[in-house]
């Protein structure tokens, strides 16, 4: 499945600064940056809750901000891009 993981840390305190990079990181593993705090992950159910627990586990419910969006089938139809930015095409072959 396709989700988009949208986060806002504050990052007024160094506490706040450490947390945005461990979110950030964290979605780096399983997706790819669209935008500064916008990744899109190719994930399974498993990979799915794995991040959201590992997600909710690092930010501050008082101070930050997490949603998920899970982009129902066919993709395509759902999600249009336009500009200069080429996302990775998740389902072609893997060029290294």
């Amino acid at each position: 499945m396709l989700i988009i993981a949208t986060y806002d840390v504050s990052t007024e305190t160094s506490a706040g600064r450490r947390r945005l990079r461990r979110v950030a990181k964290a979605c780096e593993r399983v997706g790819q940056r669209v935008q500064k705090s916008v990744f899109e992950c190719q994930v399974n159910d498993m990979q799915y809750e794995a991040l959201e627990r590992e997600l909710l586990a690092e930010i501050d419910p008082e101070q930050d901000n997490l949603r998920f969006y899970r982009i129902t089938e066919p993709t395509e139809l759902r999600v249009k891009e336009y500009g200069r930015f080429r996302a990775t095409d998740f389902e072609g072959p893997l060029v290294v």
